[in-house]
């Protein structure tokens, strides 16, 4: 059975006071998951298990070789998922607030989902 997409959304994390490019990319995964209902997958496609839904996830943040993999793959709630991370997203210099973490830098990450079912 082939896979067709049927969404793709976008989202943006960040982690201010880390410099965790692993932080920043699960919020950015989180940031898209939280703005999809894939209600049509169910509605219209007659989706049974939401775990039949594939996932793939697109990352681009400071330092991608940082990156843990298996924590971003975690925030995507279904589905079989893969993972592509590549360099991008942003540092800016922020505050040092050792309490919240080390340095003074923001890093910023941003995610695409691409969700795809199974379609005859």
């Amino acid at each position: 059975m082939a896979l067709k997409r049927f969404v793709v959304e976008l989202g943006y994390g960040t982690d201010l006071h880390g410099g965790s490019s692993t932080k920043a990319a699960c919020r950015a995964v989180k940031d898209a998951v939280s703005r999809c209902c894939l209600c049509g997958l169910f509605e219209i496609l007659g989706l049974k298990d939401p775990n039949s839904m594939h996932v793939e996830v697109k990352i681009a943040c400071p330092k991608p070789e940082e990156v843990d993999g298996e924590q971003v793959l975690a925030t995507v709630p279904f589905g079989t998922k893969e993972l592509e991370i590549v360099s991008g997203g942003m540092i800016t210099r922020g505050l040092e607030v050792p309490e919240l973490g080390s340095g003074d830098n923001i890093f910023v990450a941003v995610a695409a989902l691409t969700v795809s079912v199974p379609v005859e």
